[in-house]
């Protein structure tokens, strides 16, 4: 299957809700990393928030995709760099105090299968955290995942995107965590986001969950014109705009896990 193409400028118009999280897994994380890997920095945004949490640490933002990677640039500096690197085939080759993956490990299946790798090459008393979107039971991916599968869609769309089984729930991550040896903390957030504009969900899975429809359906105009005419008017059902805008539930899982030293 084609990896979805990535649209920074898409993914950033909604950046303070994304990047939320981002600062509430920073805040469970403690000590002094000296070198830091970012794994999926996408467009450097949350990796540039660890320089600035750790000054004197070298930070590494990892993606695959070359449109984020370009973007991130802007925030690359003597302690701060950006390299292509794929999660589902990474390994370290040099042992970082702190791993970190923001809303990546989705995009990944059998994610956890990588766990060992990951945390052998932490040093020791690292840590190792991450954060996973948790609402592939929403509305805005249940209603994309029927449309994909219907009768007109399914001959290009069917499978497209699928990631349901791609994250697991907070209880097997904590075991998996806690059976490699990890002090690991484990837990749950569902956001209730306040979003404006016109259509302003359909704008945020834009940037995310419908990657991979528009990449494959981008060779295709007045597929693409349809196929969003269609998801729109089903997630304006969905989500209606209230006095103060629309609210967008969003569940989260965090997990902060520590090597023994």
């Amino acid at each position: 299957m084609t990896p979805p193409t990535w649209d920074p400028e898409q993914y950033l118009r909604h950046a303070d809700h994304r990047t939320r999280p981002f600062h509430d897994l920073l805040s469970r994380i403690t000590g002094t990393p000296t070198r830091i890997a970012d794994l999926g920095c996408g467009a450097g945004n949350v990796t540039a928030l660890l320089s600035e949490r750790w000054p004197e640490a070298r930070v590494t933002g990892f993606d695959n995709s070359p449109q984020m990677l370009e973007q991130a640039q802007r925030y690359a500096g003597p302690r701060l760099t950006f390299r292509p690197a794929d999660a589902a085939t990474w390994t370290p080759t040099v042992p970082y105090d702190l791993l970190v993956s923001n809303a990546l490990l989705q995009w990944v299946p059998g994610h956890a299968d990588r766990f060992p790798d990951w945390l052998d090459a932490l040093a020791p008393g690292g840590t190792f955290a991450f954060q996973v979107p948790g609402n592939f039971t929403a509305p805005s991916h249940t209603i994309l995942a029927d449309l994909r599968e219907s009768a007109r869609w399914k001959p290009r769309l069917g499978g497209v995107g699928d990631r349901t089984a791609a994250v697991l729930a907070p209880g097997q991550y904590l075991t998996r965590l806690a059976d490699l040896g990890c002090a690991a903390d484990v837990w749950e957030t569902t956001y209730l986001q306040l979003l404006t504009g016109d259509d302003p969900v359909l704008d945020w899975v834009k940037g995310t969950a419908l990657r991979p429809v528009l990449t494959a359906l981008a060779d295709d105009p007045e597929a693409t014109a349809a196929f969003l005419a269609e998801y729109r008017d089903l997630l304006r059902a969905a989500y209606p705009p209230g006095p103060h805008g629309t609210v967008f539930p969003f569940r989260r899982l965090f997990a902060v896990a520590r090597k023994k030293s």
